[in-house]
């Protein structure tokens, strides 16, 4: 670890908070390009809309040399990033059809009768489909790539964490 730098708490913050942002900033980029999220997906970043500016705080804290503060943000970081990656790999499962997802977004739709009901389900169904995966990039959906990048995050702030503490 020592030669990637990862005992410094600051650089290990400052990595968390550029590929959380890449992170966010591409599952972006895919919808501006037409995969549209579902429920779940849009639900998967709200880790990064706290993680991103949360750890830009744990990043000051660590450069204003309040450690104690900043290991315990980066405590919090990766608690935040570990559930991140526990919810997104149930996404993902979710996809595989190894577990039904919420009705609202997954399983078999019922055929309207006739038209005021067929109205009234285009008022209530969802569109985009938790258990359908509009992309796989190198067989992960970006719910899988999420459960793997999240994970990857929330040990370096583990990491981070343990070498603030080790300064201190």
């Amino acid at each position: 670890m020592l030669g990637l730098g990862l005992n410094d708490p600051r650089r290990v913050i400052l990595i968390v908070t550029l590929v959380a942002t890449a992170t966010i900033t591409g599952a972006w980029g895919f919808e501006i390009l037409g995969y549209a999220p579902c429920e779940l997906c849009l639900q998967q970043r709200w880790a990064y809309y706290v993680g991103v500016p949360l750890s830009a705080l744990v990043g000051a804290a660590l450069f204003a040399r309040w450690t104690r503060l900043g290991a315990m943000g980066l405590a919090l970081v990766g608690a935040l990033f570990l559930g991140s990656a526990i919810f997104a790999a149930w996404h993902a499962g979710v996809e595989w059809r190894l577990w039904a997802g919420p009705n609202g977004c997954t399983g078999a739709f019922t055929k309207a009768a006739d038209t005021s009901d067929f109205l009234r389900q285009l008022e209530t169904t969802k569109l985009v489909r938790c258990d359908e995966v509009a992309i796989r990039i190198l067989g992960l959906s970006l719910a899988g790539w999420n459960a793997v990048i999240s994970l990857g995050l929330s040990a370096l702030a583990a990491i981070g964490a343990r070498a603030a503490l080790v300064d201190d």
